[in-house]
Order: structure tokens, then C-alpha cells, then sequence
């Protein structure tokens, strides 16, 4: 585990903090203002734990750039690949948002829903 990359980096930083410059190393644009709502942690198939929040924000929110990562790509190759870490973005309804995340990421939905009192679409 490397700290900072995706990881509260312990003393430095709050949830909220690493949440906001997560959010700015994979969008390209800070965060929007405002308190986040912490959605709590989900566990993904792959075994990795995912911490989330939301944040109210207007429709003009632009998704300008992402960073990029390194990976061999084939597999044993010894070829380096790079590729963005967010390639696309886009605002979505609950009901639409659903079929767009991974089966593990759906609580997210279920729990802002439940916090802000949406009836189902």
C-alpha cells in the first residue's frame, strides 16, 4: 500500500482531505465546494475496500483531464502502457447511475438515496 494513492496518508490528512485531492488526481478539476457526505465503505469483488462521499454540484461541472498510470500492457511484455485513470465522465440520475457502476459500488446509490430521502426512479 502506498500511501497517497488512494490512501488517507495517516497525521497529514483527514477521510475528507484525501477524499478531495483523490477527486482532483482523477478529474483534473478540484473537487466542488461544499461538505461531503460520507457514504461509507464498500467492499469491490476484487477485494479492494472503497471508501466514498458526495458533494452537492452544479450541472457546469466540466471533466477537463485525469492523471495517467504506467502498467505493462500485454501482460510479460516488458512493454509500458499508458493510460488515464478516469477516461470518461458524466452526470446520471440514480436509476441510470446503477447500470453504470459495478455491482459493488451500487450501496453508494442505496446510501445517498437513503440520505437525502429520493424515492426511487
Amino acid at each position: 500500500m502506498v500511501p497517497g494513492q488512494g490512501h488517507v496518508r495517516p497525521g497529514e490528512e483527514s477521510p475528507t482531505d484525501a477524499a478531495r485531492r483523490e477527486f482532483l488526481e482523477e478529474v483534473g478539476v478540484p473537487a466542488p465546494p461544499g461538505d461531503l457526505l460520507d457514504l461509507g465503505e464498500v467492499r469491490l469483488s476484487s477485494g479492494k475496500r472503497v471508501h466514498g462521499f458526495a458533494v452537492g454540484a452544479t450541472l457546469d461541472l466540466a471533466f477537463v483531464s485525469s492523471n495517467t498510470f504506467e502498467v505493462e500492457w500485454p501482460r510479460r511484455s516488458g512493454r509500458m502502457q499508458t493510460y488515464p485513470e478516469v477516461d470518461r465522465a458524466g452526470w446520471f440520475d440514480l436509476a441510470k447511475a446503477r447500470t453504470r457502476l459495478t455491482q459493488g459500488q451500487v450501496p453508494f446509490l442505496d446510501r445517498l438515496r437513503e440520505a437525502l430521502q429520493v424515492m426511487p426512479t
